[in-house]
Order: structure tokens, then sequence, then C-alpha cells
């Protein structure tokens, strides 16, 4: 039996590109589903910017309807609104003698 230390050994080199071929295909998945999350992403962000889009135009127009509306009457009869928009309920303090 003769050791040949510099010869070739095929089956080392099959085993290595077998190890190779299955890396190549992990890293295909990876980079398969990775791109498919950022589709998705990419969608959901289109689908984001077309909302806020609408969502920006409509507060223009309207808002400029209302100031167009407001433009036409004199300044002393535009009626704001004086509601409160909360109200603070008046609680005893403890120990005190009563509510100011």
């Amino acid at each position: 039996m003769a050791f040949d230390l510099f010869g070739t050994r095929p089956d080392a080199h099959i085993r290595k590109a077998q190890e190779y071929l299955q890396q190549a295909h992990v890293a295909r998945i990876e980079h398969q589903t990775a791109a498919e999350h950022h589709a998705a992403l990419a969608a959901m962000y289109a689908n984001r910017v077309a909302w806020l889009e609408r969502e920006v135009s409509e507060s223009i127009t309207g808002g400029m309807a209302s100031l167009r509306s407001n433009a036409a009457k004199p300044v002393e009869t535009i009626k704001r609104n004086t509601d409160p928009i909360f109200t603070l309920a008046r609680t005893p303090r403890i120990g005190g003698e009563g509510v100011a």
C-alpha cells in the first residue's frame, strides 16, 4: 500500500463540493426570504404613502374650504367655540376645612 501525499483525493474533493453546494442552497433560501420580506415592506410603505398623501390632501382642501367660507364674513361675526375641552372635578382635601 503506497502512501501518496501529493496525489489527488477525489472523495475529499466531492465532499467539499457537496458542502459548498449545501451552503449555496442555504444562502439562496435566506436571500429569497429576505427579498420577500423587503417586498412586503415596500408594499406596506407604498400603501402608507398613498394613505398619508390622501389625508394631507383632504386636510388641505378641507381647511381651504373653511378659510374661504370664513373669509367672506367679517371677523366680528365668526363665532368661536368657547366650550371647555374638559373639566376638572373639585374634590375636597383630606384634613381640610372644606372646598374653596
